[in-house]
């Protein structure tokens, strides 16, 4: 038992440090595009390699701590950041039931995991003793809260509309349509939200290099350093999988799969150049083309915020939490009290949500 449990967290740690690495990868390559550069192209093939390379430069680099640091906090804040970046992988569903814990309150859990990583960044820029890096801790959690409230109450309506806080319900629920067309100025918004929430240009202001030399991560550096940024790599890559799965259908395709296999069904074919079961090439077949749709969708955000980061200046701090509490907040109030009128009107309620 607790062996398939292992088996289970290593199958989806291990692709998921492998999306964040290559990550960083397409970012360098496609900013590189975007600015006439080559980017990397050295290190392996089309610079494929680039992203291990500057990791096993890190690990292997000297550490050179500040002396008047709680080491024991100073260490534990990154760790923190890491453990619960990567914790939110565990309810995504990568099609149906293809995920570790299928968990009734799955919504709340996401909300849960990236609220507690913000606890990491303020222990490591306290801890750390450096003005610079206390300013970019304080910077860093003020915009985390507010940006967290836009999220939540988004993510409020996407639960008036399916009646559910499981993920797998919510992606059910869009086989008729997908949540981003009705709620589009919802889905732009709580895109917004999710780049601020990740600090991500040009909401980085925690980690504004001509301000703040590099924020709450300044006093951070070889190994210790790796967990800062693959948990921040690794928060993109969730929150992009989150908003695909509540917005985009998640591993729902454009075309009815359930329809498609009944077809396969229905006809009597045989593999005569492969001896395996038909049904489980069926199976095969769903679960990779579940996984392709929902990694497509997710790749597509991922894009987005890069090209974001490439396009748009940074703003000033007391823009962005303005931007937030004058503009964002009271456009989200006030769907949270059109869309359930709409919905009661229309008397398309559902009926689960009377158990919620």
């Amino acid at each position: 038992m607790y062996i398939i449990s292992i088996i289970e967290v290593i199958l989806v740690i291990l692709p998921a440090l492998l999306v964040v690495a290559f990550t960083t990868l397409a970012e360098r390559k496609t900013m590189a595009s975007m600015q006439r550069r080559l980017g990397p192209n050295i290190v392996g093939y089309y610079g494929l390699l680039q992203a291990f390379a500057d990791a096993l430069k890190l690990l292997l680099k000297e550490y050179v701590g500040p002396t008047q640091a709680n080491l024991i906090l100073f260490f534990l804040g990154p760790i923190i950041t890491l453990i619960f970046s990567l914790l939110g992988y565990a309810v995504i569903p990568y099609g149906p039931g293809s995920t570790i814990g299928d968990l009734g309150l799955g919504i709340i859990y996401m909300l849960v995991v990236s609220s507690l990583s913000t606890y990491g960044i303020l222990l490591a820029g306290w801890s750390a003793n450096s003005k610079y890096a206390f300013l970019g801790s304080l910077r860093s959690t003020a915009q985390l809260i507010s940006y967290e409230l836009i999220l939540s109450s988004a993510i409020l309506l996407i639960v008036l509309v399916t009646g559910s806080l499981n993920l797998t319900v919510n992606i059910e629920a869009q086989k008729i349509v997908l949540f981003a067309i009705p709620l589009l100025p919802i889905f732009l918004i709580f895109f917004i939200g999710c780049i601020a929430e990740t600090n991500r240009a040009p909401f980085d202001l925690a980690e504004a290099e001509s301000e703040l030399v590099s924020g709450f991560m300044t006093e951070h550096s070889a190994a210790i350093f790796v967990f800062f940024f693959l948990a921040e790599y690794a928060s993109i890559v969730l929150i992009c999988i989150f908003t695909s799965i509540l917005f985009l259908g998640g591993y729902l395709t454009f075309f009815y799969m359930d329809s498609l296999l009944n077809i396969f069904y229905y006809i009597n074919i045989e593999l005569y150049f492969i001896d395996i079961n038909l049904n489980i090439f069926l199976v095969m077949l769903q679960g990779l083309i579940y996984s392709l749709s929902l990694g497509l969708k997710s790749c597509t955000l991922i894009f987005v915020f890069i090209l974001v980061r490439a396009s748009f200046p940074r703003i000033r701090f007391d823009q962005l939490m303005s931007f937030c509490w004058t503009i964002l907040l009271p456009i989200v109030i006030g769907f949270i009290i059109l869309i359930p009128c709409i919905v009661y009107n229309l008397s398309i309620i559902p009926n689960n949500f009377y158990l919620l």
